[in-house]
Parts: structure tokens; sequence; C-alpha cells
């Protein structure tokens, strides 16, 4: 026990160039914090740990004392990632050990913004903690300009982009209950919904459609999961991503802006950023990497585990 609590100590105080900036971001991210197989993630005084290798799972309940002790935190789920056959899950086996299932329920803050989250909601519980970084970015490059957040799930980029003064935010997102949540986003921050910022779909029926429309985008994010289906089709990020950005590339402003992510473990940064301004450029030769980044500092040692690797890239044109 007494190990446990010095460790998370060890591993929160690594963390402290966060504590001003927001109340939700990863304490603790597996063996390089001293937690091999586990993380836990920070929600305010909420906070979910995950089990993605089995080294720990003998030993949920001290961790989870010592998690108690040193955080007090209001609610405390566990997720089991792993199958019997120690295969990772999509659809975790949820515990609460500290707290009620109502208690899952809160607010967090990100730089001016803030978010709904429910730990009990699905794997994540609203917020993608890895993208803050790009989200805080993105706020400050949207003043007055149009904006258009592709797989937007719970439309946080909308939101730091609206409050960073984009004329409009445009998501779309396959899910009408994940757009909703969005939509609660937007009034929890004192935003009004304006006309066409909500697309129910497919991010690439979208992009064809604003392409026949003649529609026009100042800035971009997509951020796709590794695999989707929608209406009989398959999105693969390996074999869909690129010919997607390219498609993008065609309804960006000159002068904007395109970021490009995603948490596939097999992607090489370098790679990534380069195949990214090369599809860009297609339709704007110009095209320039402004920056490749991997997490945050809370995601110590990013990219040694499949459950903890980002690459992403943002494109100037």
């Amino acid at each position: 026990m007494a190990d446990f609590k010095t460790l998370l100590q060890q591993a929160f105080e690594k963390r402290s160039p966060l504590f001003e900036v927001t109340d939700a971001y990863r304490v603790v991210n597996g063996a390089a914090d001293g937690f091999p197989g586990l993380t836990l993630d920070k929600f305010g005084d909420r906070y979910q740990i995950q089990f993605f290798g089995p080294e720990l799972l003998g030993q949920k309940n001290a961790v989870a004392a010592a998690i108690a002790d040193v955080f007090c935190p209001v609610c405390l789920v566990a997720k089991d990632r792993l199958s019997k056959a120690g295969k990772s899950l999509e659809n975790a086996n949820m515990e609460v050990l500290v707290g009620r299932p109502e208690d899952s329920v809160g607010l967090v803050h990100e730089g001016s913004a803030l978010f709904n989250i429910d730990l009990l909601d699905t794997i994540n519980p609203g917020l993608f903690l890895d993208m803050r970084h790009v989200r805080l970015e993105v706020g400050k490059r949207c003043a007055g300009r149009r904006f258009l957040n592709l797989f937007s799930y719970t439309c946080s980029f909308s939101v730091h982009a609206r409050l960073g003064g984009a004329e409009i935010a445009t998501n779309a997102d396959i899910s009408g209950k994940i757009l909703d949540k969005g939509r609660e986003n937007y009034r929890l921050n004192g935003l009004d919904l304006r006309p066409g910022e909500f697309f129910r779909g497919n991010a690439i029926e979208y992009v064809h459609w604003a392409q026949k429309k003649g529609l026009k985008f100042d800035g971009i994010v997509l951020d796709p999961p590794s695999f989707a289906r929608f209406k009989g089709a398959n999105f693969n990020v390996r074999e869909h991503l690129m010919p997607l950005v390219a498609d993008c590339a065609t309804i960006l402003n000159p002068e904007g802006f395109f970021m490009v992510s995603s948490n596939y473990s097999e992607f090489n940064l370098s790679a990534f950023a380069r195949d990214v301004r090369d599809a860009v450029a297609v339709a704007h030769p110009q095209a320039k990497t402004l920056w490749k980044r991997s997490q945050d500092v809370d995601f110590v040692g990013s990219g040694n585990t499949k459950d903890s690797c980002l690459v992403a890239t943002l494109v100037e044109v």
C-alpha cells in the first residue's frame, strides 16, 4: 500500500505543469509511472482506472485504496479492458470502487472551457485527454474563422473554437446521441447553436456534400477512430485516412490550417506528418508542416505501448 501511495504522489507531481490549465489529465500512464498495465485519469474530483494488462489486476483493491487515500475521489471507476483470453476489449467491464454510480457525472475545465463527463458512459467519459494541447491551440487560431470538426465526438474542439471567436464550428459525427452531448457542451459554455453546426452522418459524406455545395473552411480538424462502420461501409484509418485528407484539403481556404491525428499504433510520426502534408499539397502546393506531436506531458512514456500512442500534425496552407 505504501509503495502505491508513494508512486501516486510522485506521478501526480510530474503533472504540475497542467495544474493551472485543467483539472482533467492522466495521473498514471502505465509502466512509465510504476504501474504496468494500468492508467489513472483524473476528471476533476472523479477518477478512472483502466487495466490494459494483467499485471496489477490482482491488486485492484490495494490500488483503489491507495488512490482513495491520496486523492479522496468523489467517484472512482475501474474499467477492465482485457478479456479472459487477455485480448483488448472495446466494451469494458466497469466497476464503481468509490462513491455511487450517480456520482460518476460531473464537470471539468480545460482552459476557458467546461465539459460534461460521465465515467460510466462507455469507455471514454466524454473528453479525450491526449488531445488537450491541440484543442487549446485550435481555440487560439479560430477568431473570425469558419471551422470544421470531423468525427467530432462530443464537440470539444468546436467548443474551444467558438470560445476563441469562430464564426461557425461545424461538427460531423455518425452518432446522434454523441452530437446531443456536443450540444450540451455548447450550452454549458454559453454558446448559441448556429445553423449548420451539427451534421449527423459519415464524415466522408459531409466532405463530399461540402464539395458539391462549394462550402469552404478556414480550419479543419480530422481526428478519426482507427476503425468505424456506418450504413454498411467501413472506415479503416490505414486505407482511408490519406484519401480523406486530400478530399478535405479541397474545402480548405488559402491561409487556413488543417490538423490531422490518429491513435493507430502502427503509424510513425515523421512519416505520418509527411504523408499528410503531401496529401494536402495536391490541392495546396504551398502547404507546409507547422508541427508534428505526440501526447502531452501527462502521458509519460507515450508511444511505448499500444494503449498510449498518438501522431498529430498541423499543416498551414
